[in-house]
């Protein structure tokens, strides 16, 4: 029998072999002390679901965690953890423990008034904040999926006027489906759309037209212009976004260009936060102004901030995701586009097809001129709100890179690693090796690269550092950003040797023996590369951003980061507070991003968090050459080896 003593002796291991955190074993005291009475299993079930929480799962799969619990939290076979199947409540069956969890006082069931700090709903176990965060994205998706939007009859004619310069000549001549064209015609007529992509498909561009249409229509029928507003998750990512606006509305129509904002903010900053709260000025009471929400790097965003964001959402709104949906999920709990890309089918191979059903893919040919050929299968409640663009124009059907991130996203270990020596002139893989990613920073390549290997390394960066600004300190900065920016180490993990404190530590120690860093151990030098980690308003920088300290004029040190609009902002480097050097970053905080030459190091050892999603981000942060350094066991394990956020989302959906 599970008594509170050999429970909370459990927890205590747990917690020393780190396995679980301190903050979940809390949840346990605080139960037990305020709940009196708790059966040890209803504890255990609430510190697993914070611990799942930990993990980025919004929810406790029940019925997975007592047949797999290892497997199920995540906790490596080293033959340290704790065997949980020796407890009562896995030894006994499944229903046994739900019945106890059923007639708890601290769980509540839906609808979920009661106020309980944990939510019982099916197999799922939540913690009340994220049940509450989830059933307010589900209940307003579901609001907008009925909506459909007036569209003109002569849709297909603008469309061809709009779109005309997007199309390659199969395109044109309607031998090959221009899928842009059916995103924007799609995304005209719904409420609600995703249009994902991978890198380079146009995803951008596509919008941008979207809205010179919807504006355009609008301007037409005499009505006022819509009120549309951009916004991505991160500023790092608002900023990237805002740049490439700029470029795709200045080739938009003179009479609607006007009205097609340039500007993009941060979630954050569009919500409107309340100083020291968790609260925005923007809420269901007082809702955003917008007639159109357009928000970039979708799978960036976590459930609370989607509950937020759709909590201040308009009724008559339409809602227009862009993402892609095979990067990494967000660092906090949820995997909003995934999980609503998981009941529409998108993973359809054929790039003729379109997994929807037969009515739109129907209306689709005829508004967009396009024939859109359903795949068959039965619709979902997501099904026609979903559009994948499919023709990549940054890796072309004979790029290396290209060709191993289809592989890596298809789970094919086996094809990726045959991809390696058939494009051994811009993909490597590198075996782990003593200095190896210091000789990647210093040359571009090391002795384990391919013959002949030519790549970007950040002596670049240094030597025009050195070279000084000949009278023009910010010309100079910018060219110092750009060559910085060509190369890029990414880590899976954050901490030791193989992750980002270590692998930083080892490349400015090297590039100081180099001579190419100045010698010292002062934490402000010329040449420190850093990211910021916390948005600063007042300084109008972006956490991702990322800045070189560089000697100025007047023998200052000044942190130089490269704006939009091209110019430079120049910051004292005391003014700086949450910043970290940046010659290695995680590959979370790559996203959005692109290097000529993308170093990816994968740790020696096996672990969770080195899965295909990561692997394939990794990867397609490179444009022109990319080196892998990591054992093929352990590219092989992280390919076949997915993300897998818990929750109901989509099965709330339908």
């Amino acid at each position: 029998m599970l008594t509170p003593d050999s429970l909370f002796a459990a927890l205590d291991t747990l917690v020393d072999t780190r396995r679980l955190r301190p903050l979940d074993r809390a949840l346990a005291r605080f139960l037990a002390g305020h709940v009196p009475d708790t059966p040890p299993a209803v504890l255990l079930a609430a510190v697993l679901a914070s611990h799942q929480l930990g993990r980025g799962h919004p929810a406790l799969d029940l019925a997975a965690v007592h047949a797999d619990p290892a497997a199920t939290l995540g906790w490596a076979d080293d033959g340290d953890t704790p065997d949980l199947t020796a407890l009562p409540v896995f030894a006994g069956p499944l229903s046994g423990w739900l019945a106890q969890l059923e007639s708890a006082a601290c769980i509540d069931r839906p609808p979920a008034d009661s106020g309980a700090p944990l939510v019982l709903a099916g197999h799922n176990l939540y913690l009340r904040r994220y049940w509450q965060c989830e059933e307010t994205v589900a209940e307003a998706i579901r609001a907008r999926l009925p909506q459909r939007l007036a569209v003109p009859d002569d849709l297909s004619v603008r469309l061809d006027r709009l779109l005309a310069d997007m199309r390659d000549a199969d395109e044109a001549a309607r031998r090959q489906t221009h899928w842009q064209s059916v995103a924007v015609a799609l995304a005209a007529r719904l409420g609600f759309c995703i249009i994902s992509g991978g890198p380079g498909t146009g995803k951008t561009t596509t919008v941008v037209r979207l809205l010179g249409l919807l504006q355009g229509l609008a301007l037409d029928a005499g009505r006022t212009p819509l009120a549309i507003r951009l916004a991505a998750p991160t500023g790092k990512a608002a900023a990237r976004l805002q740049d490439s606006i700029r470029q795709a509305v200045a080739r938009l129509d003179p009479a609607v260009r006007e009205h097609v904002p340039a500007e993009v903010s941060t979630l954050h900053r569009l919500l409107g936060p309340l100083p020291d709260s968790r609260h925005f000025r923007h809420h269901a009471g007082q809702p955003l102004p917008l007639d159109v929400l357009v928000i970039d790097e979708a799978s960036m965003i976590d459930l609370e901030m989607m509950a937020a964001v759709l909590s201040a959402l308009p009724a008559h709104a339409r809602l227009i995701l862009l993402g892609d949906k095979d990067q990494l999920a967000s660092v906090e709990a949820g995997a909003v586009l995934g999980s609503l890309c998981a009941g529409s089918r998108v993973d359809v191979q054929d790039p003729a097809q379109w997994a929807g059903s037969h009515e739109m893919a129907a209306w689709l040919g005829t508004a967009s001129g396009y024939a859109v050929k359903a795949d068959g299968l039965p619709a979902g409640a997501l099904t026609d709100h979903v559009v994948v663009l499919k023709k990549s124009h940054r890796f072309g059907d004979d790029s290396g890179i290209g060709e191993l991130a289809r592989t890596v996203n298809e789970g094919d270990a086996s094809r990726a690693a045959a991809v390696w020596p058939r494009h051994a002139g811009s993909i490597a893989r590198l075996e782990p090796a003593s200095r190896c990613i210091e000789q990647l920073a210093l040359q571009g390549r090391s002795s384990g690269s391919p013959a002949g290997w030519q790549a970007a390394s950040y002596r670049a960066y240094l030597e025009i550092m050195a070279a000084g600004d000949q009278g023009d300190p910010d010309g100079w900065a910018r060219q110092v950003l750009e060559a910085f920016n060509r190369f890029r180490v990414l880590c899976a993990l954050r901490q030791g040797e193989e992750g980002v404190s270590g692998v930083n530590a080892a490349i400015e120690a090297s590039l100081r023996t180099a001579g190419l860093l100045p010698a010292g151990r002062s934490e402000w030098y010329a040449g420190r590369p850093v990211m910021v980690l916390k948005n600063d308003y007042g300084l109008g920088l972006m956490n991702g951003d990322t800045g070189i300290a560089l000697p100025m004029p007047d023998a200052t040190l000044r942190v130089c980061f490269a704006l939009p609009d091209g110019r430079v902002r120049q910051v004292l480097p005391s003014r700086l507070t949450d910043v970290e050097s940046a010659f290695a970053m995680t590959v979370h905080k790559s996203q959005g991003s692109e290097f000529s030459h993308t170093v990816l190091l994968l740790p020696q050892h096996d672990s969770p968090i080195l899965t295909r999603e990561l692997v394939y981000t990794g990867i397609t942060r490179a444009r022109d050459r990319l080196t892998l350094v990591g054992s093929a066991d352990i590219f092989r394990r992280a390919v076949s080896r997915r993300t897998v956020r818990h929750s109901g989302l989509a099965q709330r959906l339908g």
